[in-house]
């Protein structure tokens, strides 16, 4: 277990845990030779013992390790200490696009477009040196306090291969392209196809595809056809529009074929936001559906039969060539069947995928395992049948033979019965005749017998009061042959634990041959959470072997933590922050980054412990503050009206309309449109007029 202040490479020094995912954590470290703070992430604990995911953990290091760019987080060492596999990494302070999705609800057209065009930067790099990254979602994408982008967690990268499937891992289920959902070849347009999905995301606020299963969403990528993002966001230009349809084409000979292609388009857009110039790759184009009309088709019959009578006169081998065209056309009609049966056979294959992924997860970290008594016959049947298909190598590694603990303290049998993958718990103690009080006299496993890893063993210990004699009998106070044996009871020094963790307190206590009595709370003001305050029976003192020492846990300072509210709902944390016992006061604000009714705020700050009953302020946005749109003034040009905009604060886009006037004169602005406020980042229309419209009688 990594803890605050451990050093891995005789460098590395861990601070604090800053994230966790499904096969590692994150912690914030120190560099102390290039005295630098550094992202160190560490392979769980559960996995260390297992090959595979240590191959994979080593496979993102070398993944990562030769791509040196601005828009990805940098890998700068990796190791292997103890059992601890390591990489160390660029440290970027930021935030995932994920959460500030989640924040803003969905974000500007520039702002989606900008950071495309830097993920898109970051991922030409990893193309060009043949690494697919395979995972791209907005929770791998960070972007720094600086503004920054820049990929992360190449976790199932791989080398592009003729052989790169999807078989052995597969990216989150929502961003993953059809060629991954239903384990085919994957390649470079797979990451493309998946930044499509994201950037639908980051100007819809939602993905395309959802379900309650990971199967359903697969199925959608592979079957549904996404609804424009256009319904959801009406302001998209055309172009970006254009480009997102592009990236998440079912058929990867339709996307872009090079992210390089890709990022010129979407700096394009900005340019040329409604500009019609991304190539569509109609694959289609060369083979038309023909409609067959009434004399086509008697066409088509007419040349059929003189078609048979050619063959009557034809010899086998042409009749059999004949066949094998016609054949020919039959499964060119039928491909839209064969092509339906093959889109089911790839979801089929997807659902057998995930079903062998869960299995063999549920394997490594021991879920599914049931009791003797509850486990059904039939998986009794099956767990039969694999323990004789195993070698007799192979079933003793799931079985180990039963050591003696008669005659040792609880604190050497744990340790014993540790090293083997046994558990053991602590039964009720007894006088003995023949063991020494603390001592282990019985054992609810006989030694010599195969026992199953994790199993439970309980241990009973001799009583306080027991001793064992030097020619084995006991010295209770009993009188043998007329001699009268007197009762020496054996007394152990009770160690100081005050200060340690809880678990350093009670390895410490039995291994002095003691058990750990009642474990308590008390808050502190001067001892760390979750160290020992206080301890009884005190340090130093002695007691009876097997004796109990209670100890007190230090929960913190007597002060409550304002609680993380910052992008809640206003009346949600409202809610939070009574529920933790403090006062609650509102104010507003206008923001660029947080959409209306969220948190923006917090005073004192979050994390900040304070006295309960204390007043915390919250500061709500109340959105992006709007422009107010310029009066129109008698004789000003489209010119002039767009440096009033500018002047007024407008960064958007200003579109340019014409309409007849009967009161403004050609050329002049009649009118803005909307005409009160908007958005900064949003759409103003400028109409100029024709003049008087002409009649004719």
């Amino acid at each position: 277990m990594i803890k605050t202040g451990t050093i891995l490479g005789d460098r590395y020094e861990i601070l604090e845990k800053i994230g966790t995912g499904g096969m590692a954590e994150v912690f914030k470290g120190k560099d102390h030779k290039l005295n630098r703070y550094v992202a160190v992430k560490v392979l769980k604990e559960e996995f260390r013992d297992n090959d595979g995911f240590v191959k994979k953990f080593k496979e993102e290091a070398q993944a990562a390790a030769g791509l040196a760019h601005p828009n990805i987080v940098n890998v700068y060492d990796v190791g292997d200490e103890n059992g601890i596999y390591y990489i160390v990494m660029e440290l970027v302070e930021g935030i995932t696009l994920k959460n500030y999705i989640e924040r803003k609800g969905r974000l500007t057209i520039k702002e989606a477009t900008s950071i495309a065009i830097q993920v898109s930067a970051g991922l030409e790099v990893a193309h060009n040196n043949h690494i697919v990254h395979r995972d791209i979602k907005p929770q791998n994408i960070i972007i720094s306090r600086e503004g920054k982008v820049k990929v992360t967690d190449f976790g199932i990268a791989k080398a592009t291969t003729s052989q790169t499937t999807t078989s052995s891992a597969m990216g989150s289920v929502h961003y993953a392209s059809p060629e991954q959902a239903r384990g085919g070849y994957v390649d470079h347009r797979s990451d493309i196809y998946s930044l499509g999905i994201v950037m639908y995301e980051m100007v819809t606020g939602r993905v395309p595809f959802d379900g309650e299963t990971a199967v359903t969403v697969a199925v959608k990528h592979l079957q549904e056809q996404m609804v424009p993002p256009s319904k959801y966001c009406p302001e998209i230009p055309y172009s970006l529009e254009q480009i997102i349809k592009k990236c998440t084409e079912k058929s990867p000979d339709r996307r872009y074929q090079d992210i390089g292609d890709l990022m010129a388009d979407l700096k394009q857009s900005l340019v040329d936001p409604d500009g019609d110039f991304v190539q569509m790759v109609d694959l289609d184009e060369q083979a038309k559906t023909v409609i067959m009309t009434k004399g086509t088709t008697s066409k088509v019959k007419e040349s059929r039969r003189v078609n048979l009578s050619k063959d009557e006169d034809e010899d086998e081998d042409d009749e059999e060539e004949d066949e094998d065209s016609e054949d020919d056309e039959d499964d060119e009609e039928l491909s839209p069947t064969v092509e339906r049966a093959m889109t089911i056979a790839g979801v089929v294959l997807a659902v057998i995928i995930v079903i062998i992924m869960l299995l063999l997860f549920s394997k490594v970290l021991g879920i599914g395992k049931k009791s003797n008594t509850d486990t059904s016959d039939s998986q009794q049947t099956e767990q039969s049948a694999d323990e004789e298909d195993d070698s007799s190598s192979a079933s003793q590694g799931n079985t180990v033979n039963m050591p003696s603990l008669l005659g040792k303290t609880y604190a050497e049998a744990r340790t014993v019965l540790e090293e083997l993958g046994l558990k053991i718990e602590r039964g009720e103690s007894e006088k003995s005749n023949q063991y020494s009080a603390g001592q282990i006299i019985a054992q609810s496993e006989e030694s010599g017998n195969s026992v199953k890893v994790g199993t439970t063993v309980t241990v009973t210990l001799a009583a306080a009061g027991s001793t064992a004699s030097s020619d084995g009998t006991s010295s209770t106070g009993s009188t043998t042959s007329g001699t009268t044996t007197t009762t020496t009871n054996s007394k152990v020094t009770v160690p100081s634990v005050v200060g340690k963790d809880e678990n350093a307190a009670k390895s410490a206590i039995t291994a002095a041959g003691l058990t750990v009595g009642t474990v308590s709370e008390a808050s502190s003001d001067t001892v760390e959470s979750g160290l020992v305050i206080s301890q009884s029976p005190s340090a130093n003192s002695e007691t009876e072997s097997g004796g109990k020492v209670n100890i007190v846990l230090s929960s913190g300072p007597n002060k409550k933590k304002v609680t993380d509210v910052i992008g809640h709902e206003s009346s949600r944390a409202q809610s939070e922050l009574a529920g933790d016992g403090f006062k609650v006061e509102v104010k507003e604000t206008y923001s660029n980054d947080m959409r209306a009714g969220l948190v923006v705020s917090t005073s004192p700050d979050r994390g900040t412990y304070v006295q309960p009953g204390s007043t915390v302020t919250i500061t709500v946005s109340k959105g992006r503050e709007q422009v107010t749109i310029p009066s129109v003034s008698v004789g000003m040009t489209y010119e002039e009206a767009v440096e009033a905009l500018n002047d007024a604060g407008f960064k958007g886009t200003v579109k340019e309309a014409t309409e007849y006037s009967a009161s403004v004169g050609n050329g002049f602005v009649t009118r803005y449109s909307p005409s009160k406020t908007v958005d900064p980042d949003g759409t103003v229309t400028i109409y100029v007029s024709l003049g008087t419209q002409s009649t004719t009688e």
